[in-house]
């Protein structure tokens, strides 16, 4: 099973692939551990990312592509792998179509978690973390502290992440809308794309987008 995973920021996207991953027995593959790994092993691509990175700009596309075409060559992947942050734009879909045309393998489904804006907003705006190292995650609604702006584990401060700021969340959605969201109409003009509506506990979502999942009952 070879399948994209997509949505806007605050969709569960990484605790989905996860379990989905897991379910399935192929690899979860995010941007994020590629980097990582790209950059811990001190590859060509993982050095060229991180002299982008230090200087503040987005890493280009062919650098995340090639981490991408190496992961998924790799033997665990043979059977298949979850996609999960790649492709971010059109043109890193439509090199990914091509590399897969090239290896003569295709996606058996790309889906799309649905979240209201609303809702994204009201998830990642609420967080709050620890500023310990332990960084433990509350919420001001669905899992608040027992006291307010104290960590229940260890007594640190909460304090809420820039990056988590509700105008900050409102621009990586605009970003979203703009850059991903294209890819969306890109695989649903290949039949590909099953919306899953995200919403409700996780192992409910989980459930639903493997049951969504062609050839597949559960």
């Amino acid at each position: 099973m070879r399948i994209v995973l997509v949505g806007p920021p605050g969709a569960g996207k990484g605790t989905q692939a996860a379990l989905l991953a897991e379910n399935l027995g192929i690899p979860h593959i995010s941007t994020g551990d590629l980097f990582r790994a790209n950059i811990r092993q001190g590859t060509e691509l993982g050095r060229r990312a991180q002299e982008y990175m230090r200087e503040g700009r987005l890493v280009p596309d062919e650098v995340t592509i090639g981490m991408a075409a190496d992961r998924m060559a790799a033997p665990d992947a043979e059977s298949g792998f979850l996609l999960d942050g790649f492709p971010r734009n059109l043109p890193q879909a439509e090199a990914l179509d091509k590399l897969l045309g090239e290896t003569g393998v295709a996606l058996d489904a790309v889906l799309d978690l649905e979240v209201p804006e609303d809702e994204v907003v009201r998830r990642i705006a609420g967080r709050r973390i620890c500023r310990e190292d332990s960084g433990h995650l509350f919420h001001t609604e669905y899992s608040k502290p027992r006291v307010e702006g104290v960590c229940d584990v260890c007594g640190g401060e909460l304090y809420q992440r820039e990056d988590d700021r509700e105008d900050t969340v409102r621009k990586r959605l605009e970003v979203y809308h703009l850059e991903t969201e294209p890819i969306i109409g890109h695989y649903r003009d290949q039949g590909l794309v099953v919306t899953i509506p995200a919403l409700g506990a996780v192992p409910e979502v989980t459930r639903r987008a493997l049951a969504a999942l062609p050839h597949r009952t559960v």
